[in-house]
C-alpha cells in the first residue's frame, strides 16, 4: 500500500504540464474530507468523464466509503468488472465481438491483448494486482434495476412508510409527503403544482394522516382511502366540495391502471428502498449499490430518482453530524434532473442535499456534459470543480463564471484560465478546489475496473448473483411448519375460556384466504429491562416468540422456537374468516399448566435472551444494546476515518507552522537582496511563488506526498541562488539558500517518516471484536402473554405446510 492511503487521499491521477504538454510523476491526491463540500464532474463526450466517476467510486470503495450511483446510462455497471489475475480468461465474457473481428482476432486473442493493455496500463500508473484485489475485498458491488429482473430488483412501491423519526420532524416530515405524492404523480404523467393540484394536495393529506397516524400505506389501500378518504376536510371546505366523488373516482382509476399494467408488478418486487441496506451488507461491509435506470422510460426514472432522494435525506436526517465523508451519491448524468429553468420533483431534494449534506458526512458528485445543464443555486454548492474538454465558448464562459462565483472575485486568473480550458487534451481535467490554494490540470489514472461500454441487460444478469434474482418476488421467506401437521377442520377448536389466544396477522398479499391453516404453538410476549453499570447498559426489549407444541412426553419444543418481527401490539383476536384450523394439542388446552409455565418461561427468557455486547479493541469501545454486530462495524469504520482525518489535520497544521517559519525567512532574505539590486526586486515574486509552491505541493497545497517534491525544491533553490548572485553580497545568499535546503530536506523527511508511522487506514471488517453476554435480572422481566398463539399457514404444492405469517 502507498502511503498516501493512510491520508484518506484518492488517487485522481497525475498532474498534467501543459507547458511540456506531457504528464508528470506527480500524484494528483484528493483528500476524501473535502468531497462533504460536494462535487461536479463537467466535460463533453468522449472527454473521459465516466473514467473519472469510475476511479473516483474505486477510490471511495478502496477508503471503505459506501456509494450510491445513479447510473442513466448503464456505464457504471463497468465497476463489477474488475479482475485481480488479469487474465485474458477474465476478460474475455466482456470485449466486444465485433471490434475482435474488426482487428482481425479472434474473441480470445482480442481478450488476451486486452487483459495486456490494462495490465500494463495499470502498471504505467503504480497500480498492481493486488490493489484490484483489495477494492474487490472493500466493499460489494451491486448492481439494481428499478422496474426491471435483469439486475437486482428493488421494491419501490409495495409499502408507502416514514420513520417515526421523520414524523417528528415537521420539516423532514413535509418533505417526504412532497417528495412522495410529487414521485406517485409523475409515473401518472400528471404535472401537479403542490400549492394548487387537487391531486397532490389530496393525497399529501391522506399520506400525512396515515403516517401520523403510525401506518403504512400501499397502492391498493391508497386507492381506496382516494375512493373513502380518511379525513372529512381540506382546509375548510368539505372533501366533497374540493375534490366531489366521481372525480376522485377517476384518480382512483388512474393508480388502479398503473397497478394492474403489464409489468408493473416488479415495482413492488425485490430489496425494499433501504437506504442503509444500499450503503451497508448486513455484517456492516461497505456497498457500492449502482441504480441502473438506462432501461426506463422518461417518467419511471424520475419517478425512481425521486423516491431515492426522498428516501436518502429521510435516513441523513436520522444520523448524527460528521466532519468526515460517511456516504457518496453519485449520478453520472444529471441533465433534466437539476435545470437552472424547469422544476422536476426530484430538484427541490436536490437542493436539500447540497445544502444540509455537509454536516451529516454526505457528499454528492453530479457530472454533466454542459453546465448549463445545472441550477445556478447548484453549481454556487459545489466546492470541487472537475472540468474537462468543453464543447462551445459558452461553456467556457459558463464554467468561468460558475468558478468565479466559488471561489470569490478577484481570486482567479481569468485569462489563463480561459487559455487552460480552451486547450484541455481527452481524459484532462483541470481541479479546481475551494480547500486548497489554487486550481490545478491532471490526467485521470487508469481505472482498475475494465470499461467494456454500457451493460445490456443479459450482461447484467451475468453480473447478478443467483439468490437476488431468486428472491426477486420479494415474497416473505417461509419456514417449516412449527408443529407436525395434524388433523384439519373449517371451525375453529373449541378451548377452555380461561386460554387466552391470539392469531398472528397473515401475508395473505400473495396466498388465496381461502386456502390459509392456522397451526397453534405457544405464544409468549414479554418485556425485559436489561440493567448494568460495567459496560453501562439501561434497555428495554419487547420479544413475541412461538414455541411448538405438542402431545408428546415433551410438550414444548423450546429450542426450535421462533421470535417474530413483531410486536404485541400488533397480534389480533380473531381469525380469517375462511381460514381451515390443525388440531390443538393437549399441552395447550389445559389453563392450570399453562399458568403454571410463567416462572420456567421467565428462566427460559433470561437464559435465551440475553443482550449481546460486541468490543471494539481498537476503539476501547463497546456497542450499544440491541446494536447488531455489522451495525457496530458501520460505526467503528465511521469513527476510524474521523480518528484518521483528525491525526492528518493534526500533522498538516504542524507542517504548516514549519512552511510559514522558512517562508518568512525567504522574504526576508529577498527584501535584503532587492535593496541591492534593482534587478531582483524582480525574481523576488517569482522567487517566493516558487518555494511556496514546492512546499505547498508536498505537504499542503495540493495534500500530497509527491514523488518529484525534492526537485521542485531544487529547481526553488535554484532560482532564489541566481537571484541573490544578481545581489552584491553572493556569498551570503547563497549560504543563506543552503540553510534553507537543508531544512527543506529535513523537513520532508520529517514529514515522510511521519507518514510510514501512520497506521494503515482502518477496516473495521478486518478488526476481531469480542463479545460480551449481558443477562436480564429474573425480577426484571414481564409476561405480558402467555396463550396459544395461532400462526397461518398455507400448504405448497407438495402438502408441506409453511407459515405466511406478516412477520416472516
Amino acid at each position: 500500500m502507498q502511503d498516501f492511503e493512510k491520508l484518506g487521499a484518492f488517487y485522481l491521477g497525475k498532474r498534467f504540464d501543459s507547458a511540456t504538454d506531457s504528464v508528470t510523476d506527480e500524484l494528483t491526491l484528493y483528500d476524501s474530507k473535502d468531497l462533504t463540500t460536494h462535487g461536479v464532474i463537467i466535460g463533453m463526450t468522449g472527454s473521459g468523464k465516466t473514467g473519472l466517476g469510475v476511479g473516483l467510486i474505486e477510490e471511495a470503495a478502496l477508503d471503505h466509503i459506501p456509494v450510491i450511483a445513479i447510473d442513466p446510462k448503464g456505464d457504471l455497471g463497468n465497476l463489477l468488472l474488475n479482475f485481480p489475475n488479469l487474465a485474458a480468461t477474465d476478460f474475455e465474457p466482456w470485449v466486444d465481438a465485433g471490434a475482435a473481428l474488426k482487428s482481425g482476432k479472434s474473441v480470445a486473442d482480442h481478450a488476451a491483448a486486452t487483459a495486456e493493455l490494462w495490465r500494463n496500463g495499470l502498471e504505467k500508473w503504480g497500480q498492481s494486482p493486488a490493489r484490484i484485489k483489495k477494492l474487490s475485498d472493500s466493499a460489494e458491488m451491486t448492481i439494481y434495476t428499478p422496474g426491471s429482473n435483469a439486475g437486482t430488483p428493488i421494491s419501490v412501491l409495495k409499502t408507502l412508510s416514514v420513520a417515526p423519526e421523520i414524523v417528528a420532524d415537521g420539516d423532514a416530515f413535509r418533505e417526504r409527503v412532497q417528495s412522495t405524492v410529487q414521485s406517485i404523480l409523475t409515473l401518472l404523467d400528471i404535472d401537479a403544482d403542490p400549492l394548487t393540484s387537487r391531486e397532490h394536495i389530496l393525497l399529501s393529506n391522506i399520506l400525512s394522516d396515515s403516517w401520523t397516524r403510525g401506518e403504512a400505506m400501499s397502492l391498493p389501500s391508497l386507492i381506496a382511502a382516494v375512493q373513502n378518504p380518511p379525513i372529512t376536510r381540506v382546509g375548510v371546505m368539505e372533501i366533497d366540495s374540493f375534490y366531489p366523488a366521481s372525480e376522485r373516482f377517476a384518480l382512483a382509476m388512474r393508480i388502479n391502471n398503473l397497478l394492474a399494467a403489464p409489468g408493473f408488478e416488479v415495482w413492488t418486487q425485490g430489496t425494499p428502498l433501504n437506504i442503509h441496506s444500499l450503503l451497508y451488507t448486513e455484517s456492516g461491509k461497505p456497498r457500492v449499490s449502482i441504480m441502473s435506470i438506462a432501461h426506463l422510460n422518461d417518467a419511471e426514472r424520475m419517478f425512481f430518482v425521486t423516491a431515492l432522494l426522498g428516501e436518502l435525506v429521510s435516513w441523513m436526517r436520522m444520523q448524527t453530524g460528521s466532519p468526515s465523508l460517511r456516504a457518496i451519491l453519485y449520478m453520472d448524468e444529471v441533465f433534466g434532473y437539476l435545470p437552472p429553468v424547469a422544476n422536476p420533483p426530484c430538484k427541490p431534494l436536490f437542493l436539500t442535499l447540497l445544502k444540509q449534506a455537509r454536516a451529516y458526512g454526505v457528499g454528492l458528485v453530479l457530472a454533466t456534459q454542459n453546465p448549463v445543464d445545472l441550477d445556478y443555486k447548484a453549481l454556487s454548492n459545489m466546492g470541487t470543480w472537475m472540468i474537462g474538454r468543453l464543447q462551445t465558448k459558452r461553456d467556457i464562459d459558463r464554467v468561468r463564471s460558475g468558478l468565479e462565483a466559488a471561489a470569490g472575485a478577484g481570486n482567479l486568473a481569468v485569462e489563463s484560465l480561459d487559455k487552460t480550458l480552451a486547450g484541455m487534451r481527452k481524459r484532462c481535467f483541470l481541479l479546481h478546489n475551494v480547500h486548497e490554494s489554487q486550481p490545478t490540470v491532471f490526467h485521470t489514472r487508469w481505472v482498475m475496473s475494465y470499461l467494456a461500454g454500457p451493460l445490456t441487460a443479459e450482461q447484467i444478469k451475468k453480473l447478478t448473483p443467483a439468490a437476488a434474482q431468486q428472491d426477486q418476488l420479494g415474497k416473505p421467506a417461509t419456514k417449516p411448519a412449527t408443529a407436525l401437521a395434524r388433523k384439519q377442520t373449517s371451525s375453529r377448536p373449541l378451548l377452555d375460556p380461561d386460554i387466552s389466544q391470539w392469531f398472528i396477522p397473515a401475508d395473505n398479499e400473495f396466498v388465496d384466504p381461502q386456502k390459509i391453516i392456522y397451526v397453534p404453538s405457544l405464544l409468549v410476549a414479554a418485556r425485559i429491562d436489561f440493567s448494568r453499570a460495567r459496560p453501562l447498559v439501561e434497555h428495554e426489549r419487547q420479544l413475541v416468540v412461538l414455541v411448538p407444541a405438542s402431545n408428546g412426553a415433551r410438550a414444548f419444543a423450546w429450542e426450535t422456537h421462533r421470535t417474530l418481527g413483531l410486536a404485541a401490539s400488533s397480534l389480533v383476536q380473531d381469525p380469517i374468516a375462511t381460514a381451515a384450523f390443525s388440531e390443538c394439542p393437549d399441552s395447550l388446552t389445559d389453563p392450570r399448566k399453562l399458568s403454571a409455565l410463567t416462572a420456567k418461561t421467565k428462566r427460559w427468557i433470561r437464559s435465551e435472551f440475553p443482550i449481546v455486547l460486541f468490543k471494539s479493541s481498537a476503539h476501547k469501545i463497546y456497542s450499544e444494546a440491541g446494536e447488531t454486530e455489522g451495525d457496530f462495524r458501520v460505526r467503528l469504520q465511521e469513527l476510524g476515518n474521523r480518528e484518521r482525518d483528525t491525526k492528518i489535520g493534526a500533522l498538516r497544521a504542524k507542517y504548516e507552522q514549519s512552511v510559514a517559519r522558512l517562508q518568512k525567512r525567504l522574504q526576508k532574505a529577498e527584501y535584503a537582496i532587492s535593496k541591492e539590486s534593482e534587478e531582483a526586486r524582480g525574481h523576488k515574486l517569482d522567487t517566493a511563488l516558487s518555494f511556496g509552491t514546492a512546499i505547498l505541493g508536498a505537504l499542503l497545497g495540493r495534500k500530497a506526498v509527491s514523488v518529484t517534491s525534492a526537485s521542485r525544491v531544487g529547481t526553488a533553490i535554484k532560482k532564489a541562488s541566481r537571484s541573490r548572485q544578481q545581489s552584491s553580497d553572493v556569498e551570503r545568499a547563497q549560504q543563506a539558500a543552503a540553510d534553507i535546503q537543508a531544512e527543506l530536506d529535513l523537513l520532508n523527511q520529517e514529514f515522510e517518516e511521519e507518514v510510514a508511522e501512520l497506521e494503515a487506514a482502518y477496516d473495521a471488517q478486518s478488526e476481531k471484536l469480542s463479545e460480551q453476554s449481558v443477562a436480564a435480572k429474573l425480577t426484571d422481566i414481564e409476561i405480558d402473554i402467555l396463550a396459544v398463539g395461532w400462526e397461518p399457514h398455507a400448504k405448497t404444492a407438495d402438502g408441506k405446510l409453511v407459515t405466511i405469517a406478516l412477520s416472516q
